[in-house]
């Protein structure tokens, strides 16, 4: 069995946007830039992730060892369900999506979600506010109908139900807390003019409630 993670990765000029009023430009691509990081560096050190793959518009962007995927520009779910047909002839049985946008995710935390997935056949992130989903992995088969957007962690588990699945939903913090909204990196980054790196996020109550 060959676990791929694939992450989705949004054109620079739309990361963040819902940010400008905090950050300029530049800010937001480091901030951008460290999540994306950070998330490569744990799916990497992860015992139960065989390869990474990030479905982009921008190549370039994207670190040698990890798999660059085409984003046809039709959407996030279609440039999803794009790339896990090509990673199909890559040899995935299994997917893990998670989002690129996570700060304070481990590696131990995708072990654990990747192994209550497989017990269930299904595994999905809630984010902290219980309405989206931050990461979702399918155990077996690729042709999940993935619901990203408003209200996805319903749809999921909508879509989920159809198929007879109860996906495990554990309630992991570095999977929970991602950054969209400036109440988000409020959470995290109290001076958030500072320069972004990884070792600088401060826990905060919202980070820790789960």
């Amino acid at each position: 069995m060959s676990c791929w993670a694939l992450v989705p990765l949004k054109a620079r000029r739309l990361g963040k946007t819902r940010l400008s009023g905090m950050l300029d430009e530049a800010a937001r691509a480091g901030l951008v830039q460290t999540m994306l990081d950070t998330v490569l560096s744990a799916l990497s050190a992860a015992q139960e992730i065989d390869r990474i793959a990030v479905v982009s518009s921008e190549p370039e962007r994207i670190p040698a060892g990890v798999l660059a995927l085409p984003d046809p520009g039709e959407g996030l779910n279609p440039a999803l369900s794009a790339a896990a047909d090509r990673l199909l002839d890559h040899g995935a049985s299994s997917l893990l999506v998670i989002h690129a946008d996570l700060p304070l995710l481990r590696a131990s935390e995708i072990d654990q979600f990747v192994r209550a997935g497989r017990h269930q056949g299904m595994a999905l992130a809630a984010d902290r506010h219980g309405t989206g989903t931050n990461a979702l992995f399918v155990a077996d088969g690729l042709d999940f109908p993935f619901r990203f957007g408003t209200n996805s962690l319903s749809r999921h588990l909508a879509e989920a139900r159809l198929r007879r699945i109860t996906p495990a939903l554990p309630a992991l913090n570095g999977l929970a807390i991602d950054i969209d909204t400036p109440a988000d990196l409020a959470c995290l980054w109290p001076a958030a003019a500072a320069p972004f790196t990884s070792s600088r996020w401060s826990p905060t109550p919202c980070t820790t409630s789960l």
